[in-house]
This record gives C-alpha cells, sequence and structure tokens, in this order.
C-alpha cells in the first residue's frame, strides 16, 4: 500500500470530464483533494493524495497520462528558495502540517516538503518571499 500526493494538470477540453472518478473507481485508489483549482473552457488543477497498491496506482496515472493529464509529485511545487530565506519564522507558527520547523539548535527553519498540503499560508506569511509556489 502507498499513499503520494500529486498534482494534476488537466487541459481544457477535459476539464469536466470524471477522470478522478474513474482512477479511483476503475483501479481501487481512494483519494483526499488537499487543493483545486477548476476553471471552465481554460485548465484544472488538482492536488491529490492517492492512496493504494502500486500496480493500481500505476495503472491509475498510466489511465490520466493517456488521456492528456500531465502528473507530478506535489514535491516538486512547493520550494524554498534559499537565497531569499532569512529564517525570520513568520511561516512556522502558521503552518497547519509542521512542514516548516525551527531547528532548536541552529535556530534556522527548516523545510520538510513531504508534509506540506500546498496550502500557500507560508507564501502569504513569508516577509522575503522565499517560499514559492510551482504548479
Amino acid at each position: 500500500m502507498i499513499s503520494k500526493r500529486i498534482v494534476l494538470k488537466f487541459p481544457h477540453r477535459l476539464v469536466d470530464q470524471p477522470i478522478v472518478y474513474r482512477m479511483v473507481k476503475e483501479h481501487g485508489l481512494r483519494f483526499n483533494i488537499l487543493k483545486a483549482y477548476v476553471t471552465p473552457r481554460e485548465e484544472g488543477l488538482l492536488v491529490l493524495e492517492l492512496t493504494g497498491e502500486d500496480k493500481d496506482f500505476d495503472k491509475a496515472i498510466a489511465f490520466a497520462e493517456s488521456l492528456g493529464v500531465k502528473i507530478q509529485p506535489l514535491s516538486k511545487d512547493i520550494k524554498r528558495n534559499e537565497a531569499k530565506c532569512t529564517h525570520c519564522g513568520a511561516c512556522v507558527p502558521i503552518c497547519p502540517t509542521e512542514a516548516l520547523v525551527i531547528d532548536l539548535k541552529t535556530r534556522k527553519v527548516e523545510f520538510h516538503n513531504d508534509k506540506c498540503i500546498a496550502c500557500e499560508l507560508c507564501i502569504k506569511a513569508c516577509p522575503p518571499r522565499a517560499m514559492e509556489l510551482h504548479f
């Protein structure tokens, strides 16, 4: 059993299709929608956590890609620009998943992207704009 957070980018021709339903129903996966942006006749973006057996997950991904959906891991999308980060800690108290924490020894902010759900709260809170969203 695996659980992965992924980003699905739908071209405008697919935003009204039941692709996620088919991925889940036909391949026995469970899902949790973390974020969704759908603009009819333009594009769609969906951040999902999918859980299931490896082989079923791979088949569901192949199905979606065969229709033209672009898929990438969520961890590639939220990044901290190390050159901009001043380790002020403004992002830490508002992070709901504790993906941003202060290392008690170094007093620097650590970013654990495996805990990140792309809620974007850190982006708004970051004074030097070191947290960046790349969908």
